[in-house]
């Protein structure tokens, strides 16, 4: 590691949700004092001060400057998405509600009513940023942030210095350096290599796996010798705040040394290109904070991880590109494949620890919301670039894998759910903050709102049949509409890709169409599995408790029965006696349940099959889910595969007299 060069990066205490509510309405007394008193108006959009506070209470805070074009467009549409959210979920209630028989219990009738007006905003909010997303995948953003509009002619200085970060834990070594190695190549070609240097930041536990990680990196080094890249490593002995602790310990050691750094998962890979433009975007907009590419998933042959890949590529671009449409400058940043202004994120982006036990207190685990809100606190703007090509990551190779991480992700976001009132965050990323909640929200929600149908449905009455038997047309409609919801952004995508003339980059059109079906089909099977794990996460948040979920490793792709049958075979079981026992009761009632509980009843072959490589194969070989890097790979994805399937060169390293008298060192702290 180089010489340390000590900067501060101290977190403030949080106020806390109960009095940051009181300090606003505090606030908004004053102001309305000093309007009374002619004294001006009183700022409601506000940002920190620049000043250092002594304490949280004590925070100074500016006034707003006049908004910019990019700000004002931006309020405006978000008006538009909160509109069309309240106007479609408003005419779906009172559809519902005029459907509906009068129950036996009441309060049950209208926590039913609640709930559908709760969960077919969410649904609708969805569609309408699908929607958005389509427009700008046709005709564009003038207000957006754009790679296309730079002037790559103009030299970079030799003090925009930027630092590759890559923080890893207990990974994979041969796919954290095959793709760091492909990487810093492309890097080379771009003839800004000097700009940048390269961290590999271990808080790796398992003692094996850190020899190898050694052994890795001084293959590395000595690689890129020739190419004058500096690559370096630390292990990180007190492993403190996980991924968010590493990269504050970086910063506090060698963060003044470095105007910009760029973040990295360890499946992460980048062209040197994307590198040099993101840092050119920096040098161009000293007012952005935190420029966010949109990673592309590659990479991994199972259904499950090739149906993901798939929809990421064809809907899932839909819904970035919406939410840019609405974000603007007050974006999301997703933790990686992103840049960083290094100075003003030490200043004003320290997380300190939540207060209270359990599992929505301690450090915080999805930082990368937070931070994005912090930055936008302090006065910079953080985008996401949409057109900025050569930014890869992997999708998980099976559903357990993607559950495990969703785990950490829900209480993460359940969590950041205490900031919302946090003083001086913009109302915009109060909104994201509340909407990376309801995400896993939603599942109890859910099953809550099925639960309750089925029971008002044993009572006596349901919504769907009238007294005659017949089906009620209101209440058909309100569900053929809700599923058009759902379906609309998938039909969307496949739109804009044949569009756009895009479709050969998928196998072609009627490949194309019949991997949207496909993978609409996989989602709806797997969404039951998704509502029940997301519900046990949610209420092992809640209440602190804990329970066993393991999975693979990151690199595991073929899962066994047992595997798959110790999560899902008791949640499978219990829909197999519920179906049953309705059967037996009143057997109408399965129109309501069966949706939910067949795919349960299935869950272990459905998560097998999904896991399994050779399946993912032969879809490969019929050219379903194809995305276009299997059409055509960039270089700098061909080589990193072609590292990762010969890992001997992990264990190599040239003789002494070709590394130009660098001596290998190891840092450690």
């Amino acid at each position: 590691m180089p010489a340390i060069h000590r900067g501060a990066m101290v977190p403030r205490p949080w106020v806390g949700f109960f009095r940051s509510i009181l300090l606003g309405l505090s606030r908004g007394v004053r102001g309305r004092v000093h309007r009374d008193r002619g004294e001006g108006p009183f700022a409601v959009d506000v940002v920190p001060s620049a000043r250092p506070a002594t304490s949280t209470t004590s925070t100074t805070w500016a006034t707003s400057s006049a908004p910019a074009a990019w700000e004002q467009a931006a309020r405006w549409r978000r008006r538009l998405l909160i509109g069309l959210v309240l106007l479609s979920s408003g005419l779906a209630t009172w559809v519902l509600s005029s459907a509906l028989p009068t129950y036996r219990y009441p309060a049950l009738q209208w926590l039913q009513t609640g709930l559908f007006t709760l969960l077919f905003a969410w649904v609708s909010a969805g569609c309408v940023t699908a929607v958005m997303g389509f427009r700008v995948l046709l005709f564009g953003d003038r207000h957006a942030l754009s790679a296309r509009s730079l002037d790559r002619r103009r030299p970079l200085g030799s003090d925009a210095r930027t630092a590759i970060v890559m923080p890893i834990c207990n990974e994979d070594v041969a796919t954290v350096f095959s793709g760091l190695r492909a990487t810093c190549e492309s890097l080379a070609t771009t003839g800004a290599a000097r700009l940048f240097d390269v961290y590999v930041l271990s808080d790796t536990s398992d003692p094996a796996l850190q020899a190898q990680e050694l052994t890795a990196w001084a293959a590395l080094r000595d690689t890129l010798a020739d190419h004058h890249i500096r690559v370096h490593y630390r292990h990180r002995i007190v492993r403190t705040k996980r991924k968010a602790g590493n990269v504050a310990d970086f910063c506090r050691r060698w963060g003044r040394d470095h105007r910009y750094m760029v973040v990295l998962d360890a499946d992460s890979v980048m062209t040197g290109d994307a590198l040099v433009t993101l840092v050119r975007l920096m040098e161009a907009n000293p007012q952005a904070g935190i420029l966010q590419t949109p990673p592309q998933a590659v990479g991994l042959s199972t259904v499950h991880a090739r149906a993901q890949q798939f929809a990421a590529r064809v809907t899932g671009r839909l819904f970035a590109a919406g939410m840019q449409y609405w974000q603007l400058g007050e974006a999301h940043y997703w933790g990686h494949n992103a840049i960083i202004r290094v100075a003003p994120f030490m200043a004003h982006c320290a997380l300190a620890p939540l207060h209270g036990r359990g599992g929505l207190g301690g450090d915080i685990l999805s930082h990368d919301f937070v931070e994005a809100a912090l930055m936008r606190r302090a006065g910079y703007h953080v985008w996401l670039v949409p057109d900025l090509q050569g930014s890869y990551e992997q999708q998980p190779p099976n559903l357990l894998t993607e559950l495990q991480r969703d785990r950490r992700w829900c209480q993460g976001n359940l969590q950041n759910a205490r900031l919302i009132a946090e003083p001086g965050l913009h109302a915009v990323h109060r909104g994201m903050l509340a909407t990376g909640a309801m995400a896993y929200l939603s599942a109890p929600l859910w099953l809550a709102y099925v639960a309750l149908g089925v029971a008002l449905w044993l009572s006596g009455g349901n919504a769907l049949f009238n007294a005659q038997g017949s089906l009620t047309l209101d209440v058909l409609g309100l569900w053929v509409g809700t599923v058009a919801m759902l379906l609309l952004p998938r039909v969307l995508g496949v739109a804009a890709v044949l569009l756009r003339g895009e479709q050969r980059q998928h196998g072609g059109t009627w490949q194309l169409i019949l991997s949207s079906v496909l993978e609409a089909g996989l989602s709806a099977v797997q969404a039951p599995l998704r509502m029940v794990a997301h519900t046990l996460f949610v209420l092992m948040a809640l209440t602190g408790w804990r329970m066993e979920w393991r999975s693979p490793p990151r690199e595991a792709q073929d899962l066994g029965w047992r595997d798959a049958a110790k999560p899902f075979g008791p949640a499978g079981a219990i829909a197999a006696i519920a179906t049953a026992a309705l059967l037996l009761l009143q057997s109408s009632a399965l129109l309501w349940l069966l949706p939910m509980t067949v795919p349960l009843m299935l869950a272990v072959p459905i998560t097998v099959w999904t896991s399994r490589t050779s399946s993912g194969q032969r879809l490969k070989q019929m050219r379903l889910l194809i995305v276009p890097e299997e059409a055509w790979a960039p270089s700098v994805l061909r080589r990193a595969w072609a590292h990762a399937r010969m890992p001997q060169w992990l264990m190599e390293k040239r003789p002494a007299s070709e590394t130009k008298g660098q001596p290998l060192r190891l840092g450690a702290a």
